[in-house]
């Protein structure tokens, strides 16, 4: 890791620190379409360290979900119901943290590593026939997940799960 690696934002509460390593990113959960649900979803935590009174360190992890409709063509960021990376911050902190999702989390190398092991891992399933589909579509959200831009990030709604 090197210092370009790293990303801050200042809260009220201390300055968020979020290094690239690879046991700072987790995928929690992947949900995939059926017929209700249509969309596909995976939920992401992120660790971080907080510095707080400048002296202080302590480390969180946080979650959110982003979430693609069926033709993975629109993608929207959804705030988890609990410890959710968007809690307790105000406007201008909840932009800053949709920032840093859409500039850094999804161009650093622990996020994209994270998300190319899960595809190994779909890929070695031995499914039955009628899980087949599922697999394949789940594979495909994976590696669009990979292609998506600043901008598809910077666009998309954020949402609180309901």
């Amino acid at each position: 890791m090197n210092v370009l690696d790293a990303k801050m934002i200042n809260t009220q509460y201390g300055i968020e620190t979020y290094l690239d390593l690879l046991e700072n990113v987790e995928v929690k959960d992947i949900q995939y379409v059926t017929e209700t649900p249509s969309f596909y979803e995976i939920t992401i935590g992120v660790e971080y360290f907080r510095l707080r009174n400048e002296n202080y360190y302590n480390s969180e992890k946080r979650y959110f979900k982003m979430r693609m409709n069926a033709d993975l063509n629109a993608i929207t960021i959804i705030e988890t119901k609990r410890e959710s990376l968007f809690a307790v911050k105000n406007e201008f902190e909840r932009s800053a943290t949709k920032e840093l999702i859409g500039e850094w989390l999804i161009k650093s190398s622990a996020f994209r590593k994270v998300l190319n092991d899960l595809i190994e891992d779909k890929k070695m399933e031995n499914v039955k026939t009628e899980e087949e589909e599922n697999i394949i579509g789940t594979i495909r959200f994976l590696e669009k997940l990979l292609e998506i831009t600043s901008e598809d990030i910077l666009s998309a709604r954020v949402e609180r799960s309901h």
